[in-house]
């Protein structure tokens, strides 16, 4: 079922919406999402990159996952709100940072995902999947 996004960084110089279906949620664990969110995980939508209009400047900072492919942060160059991201993995999705909708309350992740790396002080729901890395996604 398509639901309408709104969405974009701090101060609105990059701004995105769309009548999107969400493919797979996430809470991601890992390192570099640590890093990237300056706390214990990052939460994710991933949607079908051609559903989703951005306007205004992405920057993308691109880095080598541990999967080996290349993961693409997008973020607003003017106040650093990380917005988006894609992964060579998953050609034609587009990450949607939950932090950076207008309206985040409907957001429920499915699984969490590189729990190896979770920080012994976040709290993660027992009731939902647990992968020690990224698992395998359909067709993917």
């Amino acid at each position: 079922m398509a639901i309408k996004i709104t969405g974009g960084c701090q101060c609105g110089a990059v701004r995105y919406e769309g009548d999107v279906e969400p493919q797979i949620s996430v809470n991601c664990h890992c390192r570099a999402c640590q890093k990237a969110t300056g706390t214990g995980s990052m939460q994710a939508v991933a949607v079908l990159e051609d559903t989703v209009k951005i306007t205004g400047n992405v920057k993308y900072y691109d880095a080598l996952a541990d999967s080996g492919n290349t993961s693409s942060r997008g973020f607003c160059p003017e106040c650093g709100g990380r917005v988006v991201g894609r992964t060579s993995g998953f050609p034609g999705l587009l990450a949607i940072m939950v932090g950076s909708l207008d309206d985040p309350s409907w957001f429920t992740a499915q699984m969490n995902v590189h729990t190896e790396t979770a920080q012994p002080w976040v709290h993660m729901d027992a009731d939902l999947p647990q992968f020690p890395g990224m698992p395998e996604m359909p067709g993917g």
